[in-house]
């Protein structure tokens, strides 16, 4: 019976005079049952969704990826290494970002005092990292300068232990040699590590590693915005002086820049992008920035479901103007958002918090999906989620990766699910008919037709998929797979039901990469935890 009969046969219905109670009792038992009725036809509503093939929106050109950072989980011995770096070799991924950094200096300075070198402890997690990824393309940055490099009122120390935290590494503002040439020959050094089979020092001693590993992009620092006072005019000094002593070993490197942990900096794209204020033939192939959405634990499903999209269109916004800067002024250059993500409050200062609820992991994947696909209406590059590896005192609410059992959670199924369905070259076409719950894009790829759905809210939406969709799949991640890999569910009489937080691509004839087991250990690696 459809609404309308519904409200008609309520109105026709004649309520008994007042002081007959049986009557009454009956009609009071008649509005009972229409307000459930009528909820079943709220909750059971189903959208219908239209799509127009033959209109194109645009062609995108960005590449699904993620950013590696350093963590003592990920050294070799731990009981999820092999978890953590099997499921990196399955990502498939290509521009992999790989951040050593400041709160392991150990872990992430190979020369921690003047013209001593130690990798001991750096290059098993690097070549694990370099191992998983090979012939896909990678961007290293190691972003913590020694801190002897800088002017400080007394040598910075350090924890002897490389996998205790230490917060207060970067100190100094005022590099000791101000053409920060030595900092570019400490990271030219670096580069020749694993590329070059080794380097030789300030001293002119040989220093050998064997390694030839192909590292087609370098970024330069890490959210130089809050580190060593930098400013725009500062950083791009330092910049130039990084790239020019690689592009001497390695002319055919490219480099990333910046790294912004706050985009909302004008002044430092409006400076950096101008090439008169750079060295001649100094390239500018990418920039980079960073955007989190942040609350409180407690808020999932009452108040996140809400503001992490007001975040997220908060950022689109700054991209906007901050693509009218770069292709004014250096329209060749590319970007990469190579930090994207959320982060709870009080992430590192809590370390018996409460247990972060299941249901964060699904709306922190909705929330990368739904950035991505704006960020693709706006032609980014590549869109990197964060991070790999996250655990208590280091980030646990970023982690694609639960880091009890080293299972890959969610946040990392709805990467992969995004990145076997969608990537460069993809025609994005109109579509219509979805609730303002969903946000939905039909896609024409290569591998078929394809239609990405975002559940938005915390609640169960029901649509109906145009016809063409009967008979097919729906591939979706959501509040009931938990750390599995996505749910396949036939798709008949095109109707489908999106739970909580949902992120699924439906289609009729899929290539089924999402299939291939997260199971077993690459022969690469048994070999190196057997050493």
């Amino acid at each position: 019976m459809s609404f309308l009969r519904l409200q008609i046969s309520f109105l026709r219905f004649r309520a008994p005079a007042l002081g007959d109670p049986g009557p009454l009792s009956n009609f009071n038992a008649m509005k009972t049952l229409f307000s459930i009725v009528l909820a079943l036809i709220v909750i059971t509503a189903r959208s219908q969704v239209t799509i127009q093939w033959g209109q194109t929106q645009m062609i995108s050109k960005t590449t699904l990826t993620l950013q590696v950072v350093v963590n003592p989980p990920m050294r070799r011995g731990t009981p999820i290494h092999d978890s953590i770096f099997t499921a990196l070799q399955a990502l498939g991924c290509d521009y992999v970002r790989f951040v050593p950094w400041l709160p392991y200096p150990r872990l992430g300075v190979a020369e921690l005092k003047e013209n001593v070198w130690d990798f001991s402890v750096i290059d098993p997690i690097t070549l694990d990292f370099l191992e998983a990824t090979k012939g896909h393309s990678v961007i290293l940055n190691f972003s913590t300068i020694p801190a002897w490099m800088y002017k400080t009122a007394q040598p910075v120390a350090y924890p002897d232990d490389p996998y205790a935290v230490f917060w207060d590494y970067t100190q100094g503002n005022v590099p000791r040699d101000t053409t920060y040439g030595e900092i570019a020959r400490y990271y030219a050094r670096l580069y020749s590590w694993y590329t070059k089979g080794g380097f030789t020092d300030e001293t002119g001693a040989r220093h050998g590693s064997g390694h030839h590993y192909a590292v087609p992009y370098w970024e330069v620092l890490n959210e130089v915005d809050f580190e060593h006072g930098n400013t725009a005019q500062s950083y791009t000094r330092l910049y130039d002086a990084v790239t020019g002593a690689i592009k001497k070993i390695s002319p055919g490197t490219k480099f990333v820049a910046m790294a912004l942990a706050d985009p909302n900096r004008p002044e430092w794209f409006e400076y950096f992008l101008d090439r008169k204020h750079h060295k001649d033939g100094v390239p500018l192939d990418m920039i980079s920035y960073h955007f989190y959405a942040t609350g409180n634990a407690h808020q999932v499903g009452d108040v996140l479901q809400y503001t992490f999209w007001e975040r997220a269109d908060g950022f689109l916004n700054t991209v906007k103007f901050i693509e009218s800067i770069r292709k004014r002024l250096s329209p060749a250059t590319k970007t990469t958002i190579d930090e994207l993500g959320s982060i709870l409050d009080n992430d590192n200062t809590v370390p018996d918090r409460d247990p972060i609820p299941d249901d964060y992991w699904n709306l922190s994947g909705a929330l990368y999906a739904y950035t991505y696909l704006g960020l693709a209406h706006q032609g980014i590059d590549v869109v990197g989620e964060s991070q790999l590896v996250g655990y208590p005192t280091q980030y646990p609410s970023v982690s694609m990766i639960n880091w009890k059992t080293g299972r890959p959670n969610a946040r990392y199924w709805v990467l992969k699910l995004l990145k076997d369905n969608f990537g460069p070259g993809d025609t994005f076409v109109n579509s219509a008919g979805a609730p303002d719950a969903i946000t939905l894009q039909a896609v024409a790829t290569a591998k078929g037709r394809r239609l990405l759905l975002i559940n938005k809210r915390d609640k169960l939406v029901r649509l109906v998929l145009p016809k063409e969709f009967d008979g097919g799949w729906l591939h979706v991640v959501d509040t009931s797979t938990g750390d599995e890999k996505p749910a396949e569910i036939p798709i008949t009489g095109a109707a489908i039901e999106l739970k909580p937080f949902a992120v699924a691509v439906a289609g009729a004839h899929f290539l089924d990469t999402s299939r291939k087991a997260i199971a077993g250990i690459p022969a690469a690696f048994r070999k190196k935890r057997e050493k």
